[in-house]
């Protein structure tokens, strides 16, 4: 069975629990063990332990143009795990900030340009993304939830678009054969995604005056990202 460690880069501590559960669930890993990067240093980490790292969302921007130290920080440590898995040491799945993290560290543009409100999105594979091994058996269309003020202007260098919808051209894409990429976030449900509404409510995510009929369309969306999540420890037995 493989190992896998959750990377907490959330703030709010409810939403980070939340998130880790929700991870946990996806992944049938029941005890998934989790690094939260607000309170523990990257140095704690014994890779050889872990198999693959997913990293959860943020409402850190890359864009921001006063980032604290602690953001500063958090990026350096997200950067090396994402430099051990372009030299094949691990497997890493970025999902939400992380997509920004690993765009700009590449050379990529990231940009304002894309937003998207609180949503379930259907998500569109290309060809690339049909052939990947752990988005394939999802296509060719998807469903998951997108919030989010930034993203990819375009795949950065070398990297491969494996996912795109009409409002976010770069939905996803993988960098060589084991570091992946995500602005949706997968591991959410629809009562998932309400209950961290609830934290983010000022956020700027969506209007708060609507919080009760975004929170509704919500609960009523279908998403089924989990199928992809729940493939990841498959994905990493086979490296």
């Amino acid at each position: 069975m493989s190992s896998v460690l959750y990377v907490c880069v959330r703030p709010e501590r409810d939403a980070a629990d939340a998130e880790h559960r929700s991870f946990a669930r996806d992944l049938s890993i029941t005890n998934l063990h989790r690094l939260d990067l607000l309170h523990a240093s990257l140095e704690t980490v014994e890779w050889e332990q872990y198999d693959g790292f997913v990293i959860g969302g943020s409402p850190f921007n890359v864009t921001d143009a006063d980032p604290s130290e602690t953001q500063r920080d958090v990026e350096r440590d997200l950067e090396r795990i994402a430099t051990r898995a372009l030299a094949g040491e691990t497997t890493a799945l970025f999902t939400c900030y992380g997509i920004g993290v690993v765009t700009r560290m590449l050379g990529g543009q990231v940009t304002l340009d894309h937003p998207e409100s609180v949503q379930a999105a259907r998500i569109r594979l290309t060809a690339e993304g049909s052939a990947d091994p752990l988005f394939g058996p999802s296509g060719p269309e998807f469903t998951v939830f997108t919030a989010h003020k930034e993203s990819a202007a375009a795949p950065p260098p070398d990297a491969v678009l494996l996912a795109t919808d009409d409002a976010c051209p770069v939905q996803a894409f993988r960098v060589g054969e084991h570091l992946y990429a995500t602005q949706f976030h997968p591991e959410a449900s629809p009562q998932d995604f309400a209950d961290r509404m609830a934290v983010y409510r000022a956020s700027g995510y969506f209007d708060p005056g609507e919080y009760a009929a975004t929170a509704d369309r919500v609960l009523a969306s279908s998403v089924d990202g989990a199928d992809l999540l729940g493939r990841f420890p498959e994905l990493l037995l086979g490296r």
